[in-house]
């Protein structure tokens, strides 16, 4: 949900002093070997006028068909194209006749298309509108980025909200998928106001999509909060099996469908536990959480098919947020206990993770916030490598300097990542000077 950006505005009146000033933006090396230790790191845009509003949210996505063409998107209304592997970018501002209000979620097909699923904002009056946030909106862009239509819609049940969507395909048949949190009314106390977890499908190419549906047991409450249910990123096997995980009640819950979306279990898995809950604080930061990410091994290799859910809690204290992993081998039958995938001592915070496999060779990469080397905010970001299908992770810091965010700036509520073929670019927010900046990091490997 994008609120807090525009609301953050009326008190960061000192903002400029919480950010790390002077930092150094020089990328260590021009090398993008996994095997070497320092990552070129590439800025994608930042922020020049405004000290409270900039970009931050981003996804990203590496085409199958040329992984040289990267399409990157970030809050509120920006997308950004890249042709030469994310070494170069040009920037333009989405538009839609249903209006761009954040929230990017950006995929890739198998045919090179692009699509980036959005909030939406009908009105343009934004939170002075009854109709904001009404639908979930999808643009489809067929030549790598540069021009987009206008985009189709799911999920209109107005005057319910609609929020945190994420998309998933099929590249067998190139099949879409959309899932997201529906609130009756955001932030509503009621007791008798719900939020639940919705799906929808598109079989050509997101030009429709189907109803949605409701496809979460329980239902939560509409505060954005640990007993909301959120966090839904719909995920595709081999076979076409299709799951969806999301976090309430310090549970993270698993739904899969064998038919394409059109049957559900009748009764949720739960995958993990998540102590403390989906939300949580962290020194410095606006506001954190750690919802997760399903993501499967679609490669030839030992572990096709494993099912892979990624997520930060404090299970370890409040001083200690860490990322896990949890993995499934049987359909999501059952679950392994939480992997930890961060390496270092005890104690130290690491905070907004997001999790890719590779579909070609099956290598899980998590990008994370990472403070293992400091005493105090300052942040790099690291990127963990799995080869052996989660059992173990090699960590490497991926950033060329620290930042420190600064509690009066929204820094967004995820980073992203994607890895096609040994080629990983993974994408997160930094603060300078109390400007916010999108950047990737050059990283091949082998």
């Amino acid at each position: 949900m994008s609120k807090p950006f525009l609301l953050v505005a009326f008190s960061l009146l000192g903002v400029a002093s919480s950010c790390q000033r002077k930092p150094n933006l020089v990328p260590t090396s021009e090398s993008n070997n996994w095997k070497n230790s320092a990552f070129e790191n590439v800025m994608i845009d930042s922020s020049t006028s405004s000290l409270w509003t900039g970009p931050c949210e981003p996804s990203i996505a590496i085409s199958p068909k040329n992984p040289q063409q990267i399409v990157a998107g970030a809050v509120l209304d920006q997308v950004y194209r890249s042709n030469d592997g994310g070494k170069t970018w040009s920037k333009k501002t989405l538009t839609s006749t249903y209006g761009v209000f954040g929230d990017p979620s950006i995929i890739a097909d198998p045919k090179g298309n692009f699509y980036y699923a959005h909030l939406s904002d009908p009105t343009g009056k934004e939170w002075s509108s009854p109709e904001l946030l009404d639908r979930i909106v999808i643009q489809k862009s067929a030549d790598g980025g540069t021009s987009w239509n206008g985009g189709s819609f799911t999920g209109m049940h107005h005057p319910k909200d609609q929020d945190k969507q994420w998309l998933g395909i099929d590249p067998r048949n190139n099949q879409l998928y959309a899932s997201w949190t529906e609130f009756d009314l955001y932030e509503s106390k009621k007791n008798s106001d719900k939020s639940r977890i919705l799906f929808s499908t598109s079989t050509n190419d997101g030009a429709t999509w189907s109803d949605a549906k409701a496809i979460s047991q329980l239902e939560g409450d509409c505060l954005d909060d640990d007993n909301t249910t959120e966090g839904a990123v719909p995920a595709v096997g081999p076979n076409g099996e299709l799951y969806v995980a999301w976090a309430y009640q310090e549970k993270i819950f698993f739904d899969r469908s064998l038919d394409g979306g059109k049957t559900w279990l009748d009764q949720d898995i739960v995958a993990a536990t998540q102590p403390g809950g989906w939300t949580f604080d962290v020194p410095g930061i606006f506001r954190a959480n750690g919802l997760p990410i399903t993501a499967t091994d679609l490669s030839n290799g030992p572990n096709r098919g494993a099912i892979y859910i990624n997520w930060s809690d404090q299970r370890n204290g409040e001083n200690d947020t860490d990322i896990w992993l949890a993995k499934s081998t049987d359909g999501g039958k059952n679950w392994s206990k939480p992997i930890r995938v961060n390496d270092d001592e005890k104690g130290k915070q690491q905070f907004f993770s997001w999790l890719a496999v590779d579909p070609v060779n099956g290598y899980l990469y998590v990008v994370f916030y990472d403070r293992r080397a400091y005493d105090d905010e300052r942040t790099d970001v690291y990127l963990a490598v799995s080869k052996d299908g989660g059992l173990s992770f090699e960590n490497k810091k991926i950033s060329a300097s620290p930042f420190k965010p600064g509690k009066g700036v929204f820094f967004g509520d995820y980073n992203h990542i994607s890895a096609y073929n040994g080629v990983v670019r993974p994408i997160w927010t930094r603060c300078t000077d109390g400007h916010l900046s999108i950047w990737t990091a050059l990283i091949n490997v082998k």
